[in-house]
């Protein structure tokens, strides 16, 4: 990881509230890494994806892989 602070970015599917995840998508040009975190522990563990796996899983989600529904 770079010494940068990261830039957070909400899940634009996030209520006021809600169970929310945040990660930071520009770290990934320069690592390789997708950090991704909850956003109601800001300072608590950070888990650190690899870019390609973090696409795989944002498209599954949007392709609705994982609805239980």
């Amino acid at each position: 990881m770079t010494n940068e602070p990261l830039n957070w970015i909400k899940s634009s599917y996030s209520g006021s509230g809600g169970s929310c995840v945040e990660w930071a998508p520009t770290n990934a040009a320069a690592t390789g890494i997708v950090p991704v975190r909850d956003s109601k522990n800001p300072t608590g563990p950070t888990l650190n994806v690899p870019a390609d796996a973090f696409t795989s899983l944002v498209s599954g989600i949007k392709a609705g892989e994982f609805d239980t529904i």
